[in-house]
């Protein structure tokens, strides 16, 4: 058995939790604050209670070791019980953390083989560098050519670069119209939160009516629970730099402008500059005016699509699967399996 703590913060863990377990040839068990639609891989689902509810948070970062650890919280304290207790009923042959110091640490304590997912950005403070160098492995969703850190070279032994990794990177795409006038503009939200909403991107078809605008997860907007149709019909997308968004308008092969959001350590502002650096996608710091659309559109448009396949979406997922096997798969000859 494996399991795979997923993080309850945006949409992007649990999707990508859920490309990785579809590609696993063991059972998983997520682990979760999440509410997980059916169908899904896993073999079953613990439910675990948020610990970030409280009025008060008391000392959350252990005087700078940890990220999220606060004192006498009911919530925190039930879910590490409630990991444990799991743990040694089920005794898994490791667990998958995406992500937290803490419960990686926690599930590495208990004796159990842990694997973290890496994210991108400034990660050389006390707590990433802890949980980094305890990790049995660690998978960064992105090309290695694209960025590779400092903080993650030190662990090159044990870190696969898998690619960027889309629930949709073996799902084909839809047949476009490319006669059609005026061009489809695709505007992506995350659930991460951002600074774009829906009113910005209807003020924008307001003053740009030759331009026909479209807006998926931004507040007071439309939301699907499949947006692979409208991505694949879009003739420019326009996103956050979130490691999933990313990965699936790399899966359809669309233009983009990408606009980082703020996020801890720079995340998302250092996903972005690897993008334009390697001529990915249009980047741009801010929304822009209404006037600068048109010239932004056009020259997302004249960029190369087809250069997404360099964030190497194809089979990255089950790239992942195999290194998690790989660690499974290991014993440890004098303590039982």
């Amino acid at each position: 058995m494996i399991g795979y703590y997923v993080h309850h913060h945006g949409a992007g863990h649990l999707q990508r939790a859920i490309s990785i377990c579809a590609q696993l040839r063991l059972p998983a068990t997520a682990l979760t604050s999440l509410d997980i639609p059916s169908p899904h891989p896993f073999a079953d689902v613990v439910a675990l209670p948020r610990d970030d509810t409280a009025a008060h948070a008391a000392e959350p970062a252990a005087h700078g070791a940890l990220h999220w650890a606060p004192q006498r919280d009911r919530g925190l304290t039930t879910r590490m019980a409630i990991i444990a207790r799991w743990i040694d009923q089920t005794r898994p042959a490791a667990v998958v953390v995406d992500v937290s110091v803490e419960v990686a640490a926690f599930v590495r304590l208990l004796g159990v083989p842990v694997i973290v997912m890496a994210v991108p950005g400034e990660r050389t403070d006390a707590p990433h560098i802890f949980v980094h160098q305890l990790a049995d492995h660690i998978i960064a969703a992105w090309p290695r050519e694209f960025y590779a850190p400092g903080w993650l070279r030190t662990h090159a032994a044990k870190t696969s670069y898998v690619g960027g990794i889309s629930r949709f990177a073996e799902r084909p795409c839809p047949p476009r119209d490319t006669r059609r006038a005026p061009p489809k503009v695709l505007v992506l939200g995350g659930g991460g939160g951002g600074e774009i909403d829906q009113a910005t991107v209807e003020a924008c078809s307001t003053a740009l009516p030759d331009i026909d605008w479209h807006a998926l997860g931004l507040p007071g907007g439309r939301a699907t629970p499949d947006p692979w149709p409208d991505i694949c019909r879009a003739d420019v997308i326009v996103t956050h730099a979130g490691q999933g968004c990313v990965a699936d308008v790399a899966a359809a092969e669309r233009p983009a402008i990408v606009l980082a959001q703020s996020r801890p350590f720079g995340e998302q502002h250092i996903t972005a500059e690897a993008l334009r650096r390697h001529r990915l996608a249009i980047v741009i710091r801010r929304w822009p005016d209404s006037s600068a659309w048109r010239g932004l559109i056009m020259q997302a448009r004249g960029t190369d699509p087809t250069r997404w396949r360099k964030w190497q979406t194809e089979g990255a997922a089950a790239r992942a699967a195999r290194s998690i096997e790989a660690v499974a798969g290991r014993r440890v000859g004098g303590g039982a399996p």
